[in-house]
């Protein structure tokens, strides 16, 4: 897991060994400098030698530039590196989230992917650099204050021994308690960032029925939640500073009593007393930061798991060895498929799906609602696999297709229109990026979406809002399948896309694709049988299995379903579920 990780610090290998280098650079001065301040005492000013007390001042004055020096670069070249290795875990993440199916996507949630890009590799970065400058420069602090201490006096510095072992036990417990329930915390993570996403996406459905204090009152249960864990885990780690005081000051008590001592018997001289309690800092202050590298590796150990477990999923679609680039025609053929969205469910969403639709064919697909009328079409640009039987696209089984060069040639116009922020040109090239601007007004004019474009201020550089916030849901289904149609696909899929347009718009658009692109196959999923009745052929739908196929005058004949709904739209103005609920 670690390894996996520590690939991602790549280009920036050289600024991660540059860093601890510096801290060392950095220890070694300020270990000297101690050493050289004895000998200024006992040699300069005890002895009235200004001339050996300017020399070694020299070199103080030296090794602490060299010091600063060393700890400005640690610094520049550690925050390089932390950012630097931030910046490619995102990247990584990002990138293997791109290959996700939706699944895999379910599997982490939204919102627990989110977190993982944002609060847990912050998470990480910040370990990473605390291992790089204080994990580093802690532990050399220790052992050279340790090293030189033992040198002036080995009987005096047995106390820092001592107090060194009695506080990294203490410390150790301290550490394992408050780590525990550091991790517990940013899992929440993932419940306060779904409630934000969730109330900020849906805002004016909160706003319309009044729910402000519901959503608020789930937000400050779910950041109540981060915040007991955190006092929780923070209620261990303050023994940390006053352990530390009490050990300093009595290492300071016991050297300075027993230091004076040994100066009165000449065992001792007073430079060497002073460059031991400054060894005292060192020692006890290094191992305090030690401490806190710990805690910090500590709560970043559960970001990094979870880091780790998106790096290392595996999508459920992947292509094959050697896989195909061209897509023949629109013909798709359905082989006793069936589907479950997870291996574990008991019944299957499909159920022995049998179909096979011509290329250039217009099939309409009805269905109440939950009879998988979007769960059939899913398969057919793979966003799925068939968990049994084959589908068949250009007359060869799709898990044999290259999975871009099949989905650039099936156009899908979901349910849940999606429009991003830029423009209205940009966001229609996402079905070609190379489309001039006459083929972007021509797929509107096929889609009726020109007529309101041409209305606004300015047109087609008109900026679009975040999910398309600033147009209607009719504009908005408009301009979707626009972008569809731009792709010049050989298979068009759209799943319910017209709900929001008047019927007259809709016959229009029917109507544009009947004459405007007859070779594309065309699947077009519907509640109203006035959209699909002068299709090719009609899929009457029903609990995941096909209840009926055939042409609308078939259908009238033969289904009872169709019939029903039929009747029941034109004498009354029903939709399909209207059955469901008699």
């Amino acid at each position: 897991m670690i390894r996996r990780i520590l690939k991602e610090v790549k280009e920036y290998k050289a600024a991660s060994i540059a860093t601890p280098l510096f801290m060392l650079l950095e220890v070694l001065m300020e270990t000297l400098i101690p050493f050289l301040m004895a000998s200024i005492i006992d040699e300069g000013v005890n002895a009235g030698n200004m001339k050996h007390i300017y020399r070694v001042g020299a070199w103080m004055v030296a090794a602490a530039a060299v010091g600063l020096f060393a700890g400005m670069a640690g610094g520049r070249y550690g925050a390089k590196a932390s950012a630097g290795f931030a910046r490619n875990l995102r990247g990584s993440m990002f990138h293997q989230i791109q290959t996700f199916s939706f699944a895999n996507i379910d599997k982490f949630s939204t919102a627990g992917l989110v977190t993982r890009l944002t609060t847990d590799v912050t998470n990480v970065q910040n370990a990473y650099q605390m291992i790089l400058r204080m994990f580093t420069r802690a532990p050399a602090s220790m052992l050279c204050a340790m090293f030189m201490a033992f040198q002036i006096n080995a009987r005096l510095s047995t106390i820092y021994l001592v107090a060194v072992l009695l506080l990294g036990t203490v410390l150790f417990f301290i550490i394992r308690h408050a780590t525990a329930t550091f991790q517990q915390a940013f899992p929440k993570y993932d419940a306060l960032n779904a409630s934000v996403q969730e109330n900020v996406s849906a805002i004016r459905v909160v706003k319309a029925y009044v729910r402000e204090e519901e959503e608020t009152g789930k937000f400050q249960r779910a950041s109540e939640n981060i915040y007991r864990i955190f006092v929780k885990a923070e209620n261990n780690v303050i023994y940390n500073a006053p352990l530390m005081m009490f050990t300093v000051y009595t290492c300071i008590l016991l050297l300075s009593w027993m230091g004076a001592k040994m100066i009165v018997s000449s065992e001792l001289t007073t430079g060497e007393l002073m460059s031991l309690l400054a060894y005292c800092m060192n020692i006890l202050m290094s191992l305090m930061m030690l401490s806190m590298v710990f805690v910090m590796i500590s709560m970043s150990m559960a970001s990094i798991r979870r880091i780790a477990e998106v790096l290392d999923e595996e999508s459920d679609l992947q292509n094959p060895m050697h896989p195909v680039k061209e897509v023949a025609d629109g013909s798709i053929v359905f082989r006793n498929v069936d589907f479950t969205y997870h291996k574990d469910s008991a019944q299957p969403v499909l159920k022995n799906i049998n179909l096979e639709i011509h290329s250039g064919e217009t099939i309409g697909i009805l269905g109440g609602t939950g009879s998988a009328k979007s769960s059939l079409v899913s398969l057919v640009s793979r966003l799925y696999d068939v968990t049994a039987g084959e589908l068949l696209v250009g007359g060869r089984n799709v898990k044999e297709y290259d999975m871009e060069a099949l989905r650039n040639q099936v156009a899908v116009v979901l349910q849940n229109n999606v429009l991003f922020s830029g423009t209205i040109y940009e966001n229609l090239r996402w079905g070609d990026k190379h489309a001039t601007e006459e083929e972007c007004r021509e797929v509107c004019r096929m889609a009726c979406a020109d007529e309101f474009i041409r209305k606004l201020p300015q047109g087609y550089e008109t900026h679009i809002e975040q999910g398309g916030s600033n147009v209607s849901g009719g504009q908005r289904q408009r301009l979707c399948i626009a972008r569809a149609l731009l792709k010049k696909p050989k298979i068009l899929i759209l799943d319910d896309s017209t709900s929001a347009v008047d019927t007259a718009t809709d016959s229009r658009i029917r109507r544009a694709f009947r004459e405007e692109i007859p070779d594309t196959t065309k699947l077009i999923i519907a509640q109203r049988i006035s959209s699909v009745q002068d299709a090719d052929r009609i899929i009457v739908m029903e609990e995941g299995r096909i209840h009926g196929f055939g042409t609308h005058e078939e259908l009238l004949a033969g289904n009872e379903i169709y019939r029903e709904v039929y009747e029941s739209q034109t004498s009354g103005g029903g939709d399909f579920d209207e059955r469901e609920g008699e």
